[in-house]
């Protein structure tokens, strides 16, 4: 197959998607299928590349402007460069592609992409990595609107089948694009367990100075949606029975209403801020962790996390025991998992993971072993493949 794979985020730029599509295309190439990447400038990376056997395109991109508000985010837009509309329009049509594979409901170069399958009636696999969704609710009335007249009136000219990751992204895609069960390709988020393997040189705990304390990584930029306040207001139950324990919260931070609640709750001396660290030191922070706790406001369970179980470490997380498809999640035995926004039943967890080693390595362990069996890239990635082939035949 000629699979065109579309995400205005790609590496050397972070994020989930990034890597995610960048792996993607990795193996769709190794698995003897011709494959083209465009996505989006960033920063001095080449405007073309031969990557792991197939080329990498990075058009011209038009940053998001800054307005100092909770939602500035790193993203860069494509439809704001002259030419790109041909552009893109002129490499797909020399590049013929079987199928698309578009990462990202709300990027230009879906739309654009899906402009040109529309016209040339091309098979299109779109990802939903990000739901519009807000917790403050002048946010979540603008990406309602945001969804209904300008994602919604433009994906659905080019009838995209989802890649539907977990229960929250069926019923997003059925509320917000009117999307049925007939829409929908179930396959979990995927990740690489292997680069978790071994032992990393970089050692996090001497290099922030937390020595042997009892240490919860949070891992992933600091939004709304993930805020961290329920592990910040966790923290005064935490510390009266664990005192030395530290909260170590990576990523960059979009909304600081967690520092400040954790001055007001006095546990300051206890939340350590990294700032973005590289990928590739991803996992010693994992390594260095006694405890995982990320997605804590019931937004789903995305790759950060899984990517902590893949290294071993108990991880909590927010989500129903039937969020994925086909995966079976238990309690306190293959999974931990506390109510949305609830500091108290998060507490009562973490306390007990730190109280019990011997309990918390055997959940870590199950963790571990769930996302082997089910949340490798080479699993997914012939599911990806698979769905291809359907459409595919569909169309013919």
């Amino acid at each position: 197959m000629r699979i065109a794979v579309v995400n205005n985020f790609f590496p050397p730029r972070p994020g989930g998607s990034s890597h995610l599509a960048a792996a993607l295309a990795d193996r769709y190439a190794a698995a003897g299928h011709e494959v083209l990447v465009l996505t989006a400038a960033y920063k001095d990376a080449p405007a073309e590349e031969e990557r792991n056997g197939y080329r990498v395109v990075r058009l011209p991109a038009m940053p998001m402007p800054k307005l100092g508000l909770s939602i500035d985010f790193d993203m860069a837009f494509t439809a704001a460069r002259p030419g790109n509309l041909r552009r893109v329009s002129r490499l797909l049509a020399e590049f013929k592609p079987d199928v698309i594979h578009q990462h990202g409901q709300f990027f230009d170069l879906s739309w654009i992409s899906g402009r040109y399958a529309r016209r040339h009636k091309v098979p299109v696999l779109l990802s939903i990595h990000t739901r519009l969704e807000s917790p403050d609710p002048k946010y979540a009335a603008l990406f309602r609107m945001l969804d209904r007249f300008m994602v919604w009136p433009l994906i659905r000219r080019f009838h995209p089948r989802y890649v539907i990751m977990d229960e929250l992204a069926a019923r997003y895609c059925a509320e917000r694009y009117r999307a049925t069960t007939a829409d929908f390709e179930y396959m979990p988020v995927a990740v690489e367990p292997s680069r978790f393997e071994g032992f990393p040189e970089l050692d996090v705990r001497a290099k922030y100075g937390v020595g042997d304390a009892p240490l919860i990584v949070s891992l992933g930029h600091v939004i709304p949606l993930r805020d961290r306040m329920a592990l910040i207001e966790a923290l005064p139950d935490i510390l009266a029975k664990h005192p030395d324990t530290k909260v170590m919260i990576i990523g960059r931070v979009y909304y600081d209403a967690f520092a400040k609640r954790a001055a007001e709750l006095g546990v300051s001396d206890a939340v350590i801020t990294t700032g973005v660290v590289p990928s590739a030191d991803v996992p010693a922070y994992f390594h260095a962790a006694d405890v995982v706790a990320h997605d804590l406001q019931g937004g789903g369970f995305g790759t950060a996390s899984l990517e902590a179980m893949a290294s071993g470490r108990a991880t909590i997380g927010t989500v129903t025991e039937t969020n994925f498809p086909a995966v079976r999640l238990r309690n306190w035995e293959n999974f931990v998992l506390v109510r949305p926004n609830d500091p108290a039943d998060l507490a009562q967890a973490v306390i007990r993971l730190l109280d019990d080693p011997q309990e918390r390595e055997g959940i870590a362990k199950r963790q571990r072993d769930l996302v082997y069996l089910h949340f490798t890239l080479d699993v997914v990635t012939r599911q990806h493949l698979e769905a291809f082939e359907r459409m595919l035949e569909q169309k013919a």
